[in-house]
């Protein structure tokens, strides 16, 4: 219980600094989030009572309070350019966001693990060389100028692949939650999935190649360093394969500081879905919030960093725990 309410503490105490910080550095960039809204030949009175209305007629230590004590209650006020709580707003984005972080992350796993497990496993030196070349290759393109290669390439050769949007307006489909692929795969209804990944597969190709690159370079190292240790002998004077040692033996004591890197990573790949989601016209949090700062709606903005505060949060929490599954020295008791 202790260590509960400590993290409790800790998480109240991090979202309390987060909400400072946005707070004041949005009042301090210049621009008038009130002329944005403002029609041509607008009246003084207009004016004012549209800063009563969002309550930029206060102190900014005032606005500050106001607004904290609304977020306690989950109300992070009125979006300026939806004319929307900007909770509902957030909510309705959410899921499209996650839903990309969930398939890139996917997709980086898969191909870290079997780029990774191969250079181990066959352990040549063309092999180590193609690797090692695809991995640099990889890391050393950011994930929005994979996100305009891949654009191009469709362009050019597969004008029938969808660059835009998350899925085809013109097919009728019923979700009962913004979870679309989720749900479609959960509901056994593969068309509908199938033709979701379509417009998915891309801009989460171009989120994980970089992540991929960087857990395929610590993994592979682990592996090596692992496949070097007393038990992996033992093991091999046992009979066993190559492949079975590193999947059963090395692999497993791989995973602490893979655990680790991929943890911090996750938090990149979020951030990075900002520009593919404007990039390839996905209604996510990413491009709500390029929308937001180019209107100046300061509520959504700061409803957006909160969210995605959170976010990080909870994945630094749940790399602890996967960090402590992976390692079982911290499970003793001391």
């Amino acid at each position: 219980m202790t260590r509960f309410a400590l993290s409790l503490a800790s998480i109240g105490l991090t979202l309390l600094g987060v909400s400072v910080v946005v707070f004041a550095i949005l009042r301090l960039v210049p621009g008038d989030p009130i002329a944005m809204m403002l029609p041509p030949g607008a009246t003084d009175e207009v004016r004012a009572n549209l800063e009563r209305l969002y309550g930029l007629d206060k102190s900014i230590a005032q606005q500050y309070l106001i607004w904290l004590g609304d977020v306690v209650r989950l109300d992070f006020g009125t979006s300026t350019q939806f004319r929307l709580p900007v909770l509902e707003v957030i909510l309705d984005r959410l899921p499209a966001t996650l839903e990309l972080v969930l398939l890139a992350s996917l997709i980086a796993g898969l191909l870290a693990f079997t780029l990774s497990i191969l250079a181990v496993w066959l352990q040549t030196p063309l092999a180590t060389f193609v690797i090692d070349g695809l991995s640099g290759l990889a890391q050393a393109i950011p994930d929005f100028l994979w996100a305009l290669i891949f654009i191009l390439i469709v362009t050019l050769f597969l004008p029938n692949m969808p660059i835009s949007g998350r899925f085809d307006p013109r097919t009728a489909q019923e979700f009962s939650t913004n979870f679309f692929l989720l749900e479609s795969l959960v509901t056994l209804r593969f068309q509908a999935f199938a033709e979701l990944m379509r417009y998915a597969i891309l801009p989460a190709t171009a989120l994980a190649l970089p992540l991929a690159a960087g857990i395929t370079r610590v993994l592979k190292s682990s592996l090596e360093e692992a496949m070097a240790q007393d038990y992996v002998m033992l093991a091999q004077t046992k009979g066993k394969s190559r492949l079975t040692i590193v999947l059963g033996e090395a692999l497993r004591n791989a995973m602490v500081p893979t655990i680790a890197l991929t943890s911090v990573q996750l938090t990149f790949l979020i951030g990075g879905t900002v520009l593919i989601e404007r990039q390839f016209s996905l209604p996510g949090i990413g491009s709500a919030a390029i929308s937001a700062v180019l209107n100046r709606d300061l509520p959504l903005i700061q409803g957006i960093v909160m969210i995605f505060a959170l976010i990080f949060i909870l994945i630094n929490l749940s790399s602890n725990g996967l960090y402590k599954l992976a390692d079982p020295r911290l499970r003793k008791p001391r």
